[in-house]
C-alpha cells in the first residue's frame, strides 16, 4: 500500500489531497475550514487533518508527502531576471529565500499540524514544480494514454505557463514562459482596472464582456504584444509582474490582497479606473470584452504552435486560466483538440493532486489509475449530523428519503422556490456542482435578477449555470460538449432561451453543467423528477455560499438559508420551508 499526502501550501487556495495506491481518496481546500476566507494561501493544516481523518489514516502512515513547488526550478531563469532588475528583484529574492526556509521545513509542519513527531513519521517529501504539478492533476486525471497539454495562470515557480507532452506515466515539458510574460497578469490586471480588485474575481471580466464590445483590443497589443505563433511578451510600461510571494499580500483577516499590476502608463491609455461599486460604464464592458477576445486569440495561436510540435486530437489543460469557460468552448469549436479534459480543480488547489498523482506515475512509475470523472472528494456529514444541526437551529422539517426527496424538491423549484441543496460529499475545486449548491426553476420570470439581488447579493450582471442532464444537451445547447466540471460556456439554442431564460446569458450562452447518473446520483434525480413535473431537464445551479467560500458544515448551509431569502432547504434527506412556501402534502 502506498499513501500520498498531495498539498498546495504558501500560495493561493492552499489545499490538501490523500492519494491511496494511485487513487483520489479524499481532498479539500483550506478556505472551506477555519476561517473560512476566499483563496487562502499560508499552510493547509486542517484540510491536512480533514483528509487523513477521510482516509482513516494518520501522518505516519504516510509513505510520501508530494507538494506542488519546487524551490530550485527554474533557476538560471530567476538569475536572469535578478540581474536585469537588481533594485526590483531585491524584494522578491527576500521573500524566496525566506519562502524556500519554509517548504525546506515543511516535513516539521506536517507532523506538528497532525500532533505527532518528526521522527515518528516515515514519509518522504517530493517537490513538482508548480506547472507541471498542474499538467499532471489532468492528465493523470484523465483517461487519455496521450496528449498534447498546456498549463497557464499568473505565475508559479516563476513560470506562467507550460506546454507539454504527455504519454503514458511521464510529462515532458516542450516550452515554458517566465515571468513577467504572463496571460494571467493581463487578464489580473484588467480585471482590477475595471474596479474588481479583490483577489480571483477574473470571472467576473468574463461575463461582464457579454455586454461589451472588443473595441480595445489593439491598445491591448501594446500591453501584452504576440508573434502570431503563441509567444507573448508582456510590456512592464504597463503591467507590472507580481513581485515577492503570495503569502506576503495576506491582510490581517486572511485574505490575499494583491498590489496594483497596472501602471500610470496604462492609464495614461485607458483613462480613469473604475473604483469599485462605481456604476459599471460602457467604457468597463468594452474592456472586459477587449480582454476577453484578446486572451482567446493568444491561446488560440498557442494551442496552433502546440498541435504542431504534437499532432494529436486530444488536450489536456490546468491552471487558473483553464477556468475561463468561455475560452475552452472556443478551444473545443476552432482548434484541432476535439477531446479534451480539464481536472475539476483546475486552479491553484489542484496542484496538491497534480503533485501527489506524479508522485503515483512519475516517480513510483505505477500503473494508471481510472479518470476522475466527479468532484465528490470532500468532507460529508452524516444524516444524525444534519438531523441536529435542524433542530439546534429551531426550524421545523419534514424527513423524505430515496425518490420522495426528488419529488419534494423538483416541486419546491416547479413553484418557482429558490433551494438549498446540501447533499453527500462536497465538491473538490471552486464549483458548486449539485451537492453545495443553490437551485431554482431556469424559466421563472425575473428569477436570475432576485438570486443575484436577495440571495447571492452581487452584481446584477452575473450570469448563473444551467445543469442539464447530460443526454439532453444536444437538444437545448448549440455544442454537444459534457462538461461535468461546469468548465464550458456555450450558447443556448434559439428555440430554448426563453425557456432557460434565467441561465441565459447577455449573450445567449449558458456556463455548461453536465450530469449523469453515475456522477451524481441525488442531483441526476432531482433534474430527473423536475423534468417530469415541469419538462425541462434543466435546474439553474450557484454555489450554496454568499459571498464566502461554499458552505462546508449543515450548520453553515442552514445560516446562509436563514439569512437570505431562499424558500426551502433541503439538507440531506430533510427539509424546511420558510413561512408560505409550504406545499399541499403529496
Amino acid at each position: 500500500m502506498s499513501l500520498i499526502l498531495g498539498i498546495n501550501a504558501y500560495h493561493p487556495d492552499a489545499s490538501a489531497c490523500i492519494v491511496l495506491d494511485g487513487k483520489l481518496v479524499a481532498a479539500v481546500a483550506e478556505e472551506r475550514l477555519g476561517v473560512r476566507f476566499k483563496h487562502i494561501a499560508g499552510f493547509p493544516a486542517q484540510a491536512i487533518r480533514r483528509v487523513l481523518a477521510m482516509a482513516g489514516a494518520t501522518a505516519k502512515d504516510l509513505d510520501f508527502v508530494a507538494v506542488g513547488h519546487d524551490s530550485n526550478a527554474n533557476k538560471s531563469a530567476k538569475m536572469r531576471r535578478v540581474i536585469s532588475n537588481p533594485i526590483r528583484s531585491a524584494k522578491a529574492v527576500a521573500s524566496f529565500l525566506k519562502r524556500r526556509t519554509r517548504f525546506e521545513s515543511l516535513g516539521d509542519q506536517v507532523a506538528k499540524a497532525c500532533d505527532v513527531g518528526r521522527a515518528d513519521c516515515r514519509f518522504q517529501q517530493v517537490d513538482v514544480e508548480h506547472h507541471l504539478a498542474h499538467l499532471a492533476s489532468s492528465f493523470y486525471s484523465s483517461d487519455f494514454d496521450s496528449a498534447a497539454g498546456l498549463s497557464y495562470d499568473g505565475s508559479g515557480d516563476f513560470v506562467s505557463a507550460m506546454t507539454a507532452k504527455c504519454e503514458g506515466d511521464t510529462i515532458t515539458p516542450l516550452k515554458r514562459f517566465f515571468v513577467p510574460n504572463s496571460l494571467g497578469y493581463l487578464y489580473t490586471a484588467i480585471c482590477q482596472f475595471i474596479g474588481f480588485d479583490h483577489f480571483g474575481e477574473e470571472y467576473k471580466v468574463m461575463g461582464l464582456a457579454a455586454y461589451g464590445e472588443p473595441k480595445y483590443v489593439d491598445m491591448l497589443r501594446q500591453f501584452v504584444s504576440t508573434d502570431g505563433k503563441g509567444n507573448y511578451r508582456l510590456d512592464e510600461k504597463y503591467i507590472r509582474a507580481s513581485g515577492g510571494s503570495f503569502e506576503e499580500c495576506i491582510n490581517e483577516k486572511g485574505e490575499i490582497v494583491l498590489a496594483r499590476l497596472y501602471t500610470d502608463e496604462l492609464v495614461k491609455k485607458l483613462g480613469k479606473p473604475r473604483k469599485r461599486g462605481d456604476e459599471l460604464t460602457q467604457r468597463d464592458k468594452d474592456i472586459a470584452a477587449s480582454c476577453q477576445k484578446y486572451f482567446e486569440q493568444i491561446v488560440l495561436e498557442l494551442l496552433a504552435t502546440l498541435h504542431g510540435q504534437m499532432s494529436t486530437d486530444r488536450l489536456v489543460t490546468a491552471g487558473g486560466c483553464a477556468l475561463n469557460g468561455v475560452c475552452n468552448a472556443r478551444i473545443r469549436r476552432e482548434t484541432p483538440f476535439q477531446k479534451t479534459y480539464i481536472q475539476c480543480a483546475a486552479s491553484d488547489d489542484g496542484t496538491a493532486i497534480g503533485a501527489a498523482l506524479h508522485v503515483w506515475n512519475s516517480v513510483l512509475k505505477k500503473p494508471r489509475s481510472p479518470m476522475i470523472d466527479h468532484a465528490s472528494w470532500g468532507p460529508e456529514y452524516s444524516v444524525a449530523e444534519c438531523e441536529f444541526a435542524m433542530k439546534a437551529a429551531g426550524l421545523p422539517y419534514e424527513r423524505f428519503d430515496g425518490d420522495a426527496l426528488y419529488k419534494r424538491g423538483a416541486a419546491h423549484l416547479k413553484a418557482g422556490h429558490v433551494m438549498g441543496w446540501y447533499q453527500g460529499r462536497s465538491e473538490w475545486g471552486p464549483r458548486a456542482l449539485g451537492n453545495r449548491s443553490i437551485v431554482a426553476n431556469p424559466g421563472w420570470p425575473g428569477m436570475k435578477d432576485l438570486i443575484n439581488a436577495k440571495i447571492k447579493r452581487r452584481e446584477a450582471f452575473r450570469p448563473f449555470a444551467p445543469s442539464i442532464l447530460a443526454d439532453r444537451v444536444p437538444e437545448y445547447f448549440e455544442q454537444d460538449v459534457e462538461s461535468p466540471f461546469m468548465m464550458h460556456v456555450v450558447k443556448i439554442r434559439p428555440e430554448k432561451r426563453a425557456e432557460l431564460a434565467a441561465v441565459c446569458h447577455e449573450d445567449f450562452t449558458g456556463r455548461l453543467h453536465t450530469v449523469k447518473r453515475s456522477q451524481n446520483e441525488k442531483y441526476y434525480g432531482l433534474i430527473s423528477e423536475f423534468a417530469a413535473q415541469s419538462g425541462t431537464p434543466v435546474v439553474l445551479n450557484t454555489s450554496f455560499n454568499e459571498n464566502e467560500p461554499i458552505v462546508d458544515t449543515p450548520e453553515q448551509a442552514i445560516a446562509c438559508y436563514v439569512r437570505t431569502d431562499m424558500d426551502a432547504l433541503c439538507l440531506g434527506p430533510f427539509v424546511t420551508t420558510k413561512p408560505g412556501k409550504s406545499l399541499p402534502a403529496t
